[in-house]
């Protein structure tokens, strides 16, 4: 939007902040426009290492996430919006419902970058029409180191687990951010204040963290699970336990979470279907039923073959041998990634006998009809 750049009044902040509360909003801090060096450097190291895995795109637009000036050179000023999603259950409990499958708080309900955009948008216009400034409003798709302009906006900061934490939300806060052309005073930056504390270290299932502040993509569930195209190595199949989407256990674990808030946004709400759904239902999706399912979803986004890959992990971690029927039938599946993930899940949950005489019984009608399933992923 682009506008006259009129002087704001000297009571802009406490209009904009009222704005942003009124559009739905929970946390609110003004940040400088000037690039934070810390946070750079950090980014060239964890490119530097590989650790980003598949996410090229991160390398790809590196130097625009070097300072909102990289992004937009007019930009004087960062507004950080902050919109709760905190769960009124502990997130964990799923994981000891192995014939249900795992799906990550966030996205339980509609997809946020909608949610959080619309507002976004709502907001920035006002301010366009009230001050006349030009603004671009962005959420966690655009290269927008978005974690270090919310601690230097005062909202929180970036936890051991390199996540957000806020002393009144913890760890449920999604971000988004108005850039503007409006000269605004920032707010105090939060300090750390996970002190000593390892908790979110220490409950990664796989280890992803190679030192405080550190993440290792390559070796996290909610990457694995969501951004990583291919065979998940088999390393990681067993600490996956029945999580199919993302993985909250960083967050959970958190203490600052005793003051956390249940989220009252609608649109966040989680869909009953989505709670804590069953492997066995999941597990025959075809991709039109795939889309009907997740439509509004941030999961759509992975697809139903990738999707269907870390159902059928989850399957052959279950333990429960009445489920082998899905990964039987989805022997015939078109996706050479869900075919493969098939037969690992019935080497998990079939008797050893019985796993090679299937094994053998299928590698010969392969020979004979020139299909070819991967039983060499099972490994």
């Amino acid at each position: 939007m682009d506008g006259d750049s009129r002087q704001p009044a000297a009571n802009a902040r406490e209009e904009i902040r009222e704005q942003v509360l009124a559009a739905g909003f929970d946390a609110v801090g003004f940040a400088p426009a000037q690039a934070a060096p810390e946070a750079a450097e950090r980014l060239k190291s964890f490119l530097a290492a590989g650790m980003q895995g598949d996410m090229g795109w991160l390398a790809e637009k590196a130097d625009r996430r070097v300072g909102p000036k990289a992004l937009w050179p007019e930009v004087r000023s960062v507004i950080v919006l902050g919109m709760n999603y905190g769960p009124d259950h502990d997130p964990l409990d799923i994981l000891d419902r192995r014939d249900r499958g795992g799906i990550s708080v966030y996205a339980q309900g509609r997809d946020y970058h909608d949610i959080v955009k619309k507002r976004l948008k709502r907001v920035a216009r006002w301010m366009h029409e009230t001050y006349g400034n030009d603004v671009k409003v962005f959420v966690d798709t655009a290269p927008v180191m978005e974690k270090p302009l919310a601690m230097r906006g005062g909202i929180g900061w970036q936890g051991k687990h390199t996540n957000m934490v806020s002393r009144e939300f913890g760890s449920w806060l999604f971000l988004g951010e108005i850039f503007t052309t409006l000269e605004l005073s920032a707010d105090a930056p939060e300090t750390d204040h996970c002190g000593g504390c390892s908790r979110c270290l220490d409950a990664c299932p796989t280890k992803a963290f190679p030192a405080p502040y550190q993440l290792d993509a390559r070796r996290c569930i909610s990457y694995l699970t969501i951004e990583h195209k291919g065979v998940i190595a088999p390393e990681f199949r067993r600490a996956m336990g029945n999580r199919i989407y993302g993985c909250d256990d960083c967050l959970a674990v958190c203490p600052w979470n005793k003051f956390a808030q249940s989220a009252t946004e609608p649109g966040l709400m989680p869909r009953e279907k989505l709670s804590a759904p069953r492997l066995a239902e999941l597990g025959g999706l075809d991709d039109a039923g795939f889309r009907e399912m997740f439509a509004g979803s941030p999961v759509k986004r992975t697809g139903r073959d990738r999707f269907l890959r870390n159902v059928l992990i989850a399957i052959g971690n279950s333990g429960d041998l009445a489920l082998a029927t899905v990964p039987r039938e989805r022997l015939e599946d078109p996706s050479p990634l869900v075919r493969g993930m098939a037969v690992w899940a019935l080497r998990c949950l079939l008797p050893a006998a019985e796993f090679a005489t299937l094994k053998h019984e299928r590698r010969r009608r392969e020979t004979d009809t020139g299909v070819c399933a991967e039983w060499d992923l099972e490994n």
